[in-house]
């Protein structure tokens, strides 16, 4: 009996005009469907868990309202419209595909319920516009155009007590870069990397809430995508080329821009601004203002595929393995509380993994599975892998000892990291 069909995975790429979503086969290259009516700024095109796709439309032309559409995968037309209170210039859905998470144009965050379509939480973030937005864990990382970046608990942000328990309402603000954040990528690790148009790339440890290094580079960069398999990331610029980078390299004040940048992919003739790898690292997917897509083999570095999306700049793209299942209603986001116009506070449960120990400050045990895996990957070091097996066999009896423990262990799986990423490249 001849084994099932991998599931189909699909290319998707929005414009900024009203050119629509198209979907590409990633295997064949075939055209699969084009979703009508979208017009899309950068980060704000996401697929919920598979199951569908959603968009925030730019406002029009001297406009200050802007909708959500919501689409399914097998039909062109907008299933649902939303209407939020300010137009939506980041969008971005949990791994679960549980909740959507909006940044505002006026640097407000809002946080909405998918089954339900319920606003769960709306709060002032940044001075100006959210242009990007990334996850780890329950750890939000917001940029904005005010050039600085901020890092939320998502516990802390839906729990009215430890708000008005907490000394800022955010966990860290970054505000190093000088210009407008224009993307930001989180890695394993608790490991962030953003991009600015102040021409560098800064790497962030979340764990610790400081920077790590800052990489200049020759040009803006609009997009950044982590390789997965290894310590290297892509940094998309507004001269049309795509800059491998690697993460460990640490620049000094007399360093050059070739101590980090490993090479270049060039394929575009503008502005490269949306890039996403494969979840195996083997292909890179990156969307230009000249229009086109191009899937690279990052091994090789060369283009396997090129797509059109046939008028407009390329704002966002995706890889998507669609989940054809039947869906309950969809239900429109909400602008606020019917009942009396303000947002309704509620209690909220966020998923979480099954037979897990729940330890104050967002922190699982699960996460310590998450790191032993990973050290195992990367061939940590007798000494910390022996620290992670310790933590994570022992049995403490208050949650405080694991918060403690967990602390320790990421802070010295960062540093491992780090490590052999420079080592990596100065052997």
């Amino acid at each position: 009996m001849a084994p099932p069909p991998p599931p189909k995975q699909l290319v998707l790429a929005a414009s900024s005009a009203d050119a629509g979503v198209a979907a590409w086969d990633l295997r064949t290259g075939a055209e699969e469907i084009r979703h009508r009516l979208c017009a899309s700024r950068p980060h704000a095109l996401a697929s919920v868990a598979g199951r569908f796709l959603a968009a925030a439309q730019a406002p029009p032309a001297g406009g200050n309202s802007g909708t959500v559409h919501f689409y399914h995968w097998d039909k062109p037309q907008v299933a649902v419209k939303s209407f939020p209170a300010e137009p939506i210039r980041a969008l971005l859905a949990d791994q679960e595909g549980s909740y959507l998470i909006g940044g505002g144009s006026n640097g407000n965050l809002f946080l909405w319920e998918v089954a339900s379509g319920e606003l769960l939480h709306t709060w002032h973030a940044h001075y100006r516009a959210v242009r990007c937005l990334a996850l780890y864990d329950y750890l939000l990382v917001s940029g904005s155009e005010d050039g600085s970046i901020k890092v939320w608990d998502l516990i802390t942000v839906l729990d009215e007590q430890s708000r008005v328990e907490a000394k800022t309402p955010y966990l860290y603000s970054f505000n190093q870069h000088a210009l407008p954040v224009t993307d930001i990528a989180c890695f394993l690790g608790a490991i962030a990397v953003s991009s600015s148009e102040d021409r560098t790339c800064k790497i962030w440890s979340l764990s610790e809430g400081r920077m790590l290094r800052s990489i200049p580079f020759p040009t803006s960069i609009d997009s950044v995508a982590l390789d997965p398999r290894s310590h290297v990331f892509y940094a998309g610029g507004r001269d049309g080329k795509i800059y491998v980078t690697a993460m460990g390299v640490v620049v000094s004040s007399h360093g050059s821009d070739e101590s980090s940048i490993l090479g270049a992919l060039d394929d575009h003739c503008k502005a490269v601004t949306s890039l996403v790898s494969s979840t195996d690292g083997l292909l890179l997917v990156s969307g230009s203002e000249d229009g086109n897509v191009r899937v690279w083999d990052t091994r090789s570095q060369q283009v396997t595929r090129k797509f059109k999306h046939s008028q407009g700049p390329v704002t966002n793209v995706l890889i998507v393995t669609p989940k054809r299942v039947n869906l309950p209603p969809l239900h429109p986001l909400r602008k606020v509380c019917s009942a009396n116009e303000e947002v309704e506070p509620r209690s909220v449960i966020l998923p979480r993994p099954e037979n897990d120990v729940p330890i104050p400050g967002n922190r699982t045990s699960i996460f310590v599975e998450r790191y032993l895996d990973e050290l195992q990957k990367y061939g940590g070091s007798s000494m910390l892998l022996n620290s992670a097996l310790n933590t994570h066999s022992g049995a403490p009896n208050q949650q405080g000892e694991w918060r403690s423990k967990y602390l320790e262990l990421q802070d010295l799986f960062v540093h491992e990291v780090l490590d052999q990423m420079a080592s990596s490249r100065n052997p």
